[in-house]
């Protein structure tokens, strides 16, 4: 058990070593990929305004910091497995994964852990110059809620991967099940926080809302963060839930998507 780890640990260091070394040439294209990210910052002076009727629950400087925290979470939970896998598929790629004695997952898994890292750089100068342009709005959270936020966020990006994994699997049956994650990613946009935090939703909606897997990918971390109240335990329990209903998908697809898999060399 201790060698299977220690390799498992070794081959998962060599895999992010090796993707960071090759997202690192496109450094140019990673900020682009940052820059894309900022809508929560067009949003957030959009709610700011509106703030100022009283109407909403929250504070500017609280609709400031929120939108600040969706941002970080973002950078830390964008996922594209779909369209690497669907391409793999489509062109017959997979056949020479399915080759190496390793699940193509890890690969998969490696490049997004990887991309992180190398996207870091660009997304703490973005940071920087909010605070600069917002000095009002910085604050610092206490290392217990830090520390739940990085747990937290680490669970919503395995939550975002597993989902959109489970849904590549469609590939096996489809040639486009982007497709798919196209319309799944009009809910998210909606009922993760991103456009609205969920403390502005109707009580009746949140309710139901906080049943999806939506608000743990963005919300509830990003609440974390800046203090908003939150049942932790609860949302923490439907977050694993989740995460175990999508993985358990993601596996019956896999077996079910490989009899039928009939690319070059396959």
């Amino acid at each position: 058990m201790k060698r299977q780890l220690r390799h498992l640990v070794r081959l998962s260091g060599t895999l992010i070593s090796v993707y960071y070394a090759h997202m690192l040439e496109y450094r140019a294209e990673l900020f682009f990929w940052v820059l894309s990210g900022s809508l929560p910052f067009i949003l957030m002076g959009v709610w700011v305004e509106a703030a100022e009727g009283g109407q909403f629950g929250l504070s500017s400087l609280e609709f400031v910091r929120y939108f600040l925290a969706v941002f970080l979470v973002r950078q830390f939970t964008i996922v594209w497995v779909i369209w690497d896998f669907e391409r793999e598929v489509v062109e017959g790629k997979l056949s020479f994964r399915l080759l190496q004695p390793l699940d193509p997952i890890w690969h998969h898994l490696s490049s997004h852990f990887a991309e992180r890292f190398a996207r870091l750089p660009f997304s703490f100068v973005l940071v920087a110059l909010f605070f600069w342009l917002y000095p009002d709005a910085f604050w610092f959270p206490n290392l217990s809620s830090l520390l739940l936020f990085v747990l937290v966020v680490f669970l919503a990006f395995v939550l975002r991967f597993v989902t959109q994994y489970a849904f590549s699997m469609l590939a096996f049956w489809m040639e486009r099940a982007n497709a798919i994650e196209s319309f799944w990613f009009l809910l998210y946009l909606f009922l993760s926080g991103i456009v609205a935090p969920l403390e502005i939703f109707p009580p009746a909606v949140r309710q139901v809302v906080e049943w999806t897997p939506f608000p743990y990918m963005i919300h509830f971390p990003a609440s974390l963060l800046v203090g908003l109240p939150t049942d932790f335990w609860r949302s923490l329990m439907i977050m694993l839930g989740w995460i175990l209903f999508f993985t358990l998908l993601n596996r019956v697809l896999w077996r079910l998507g490989l009899k039928r898999y009939s690319g070059m060399g396959a």
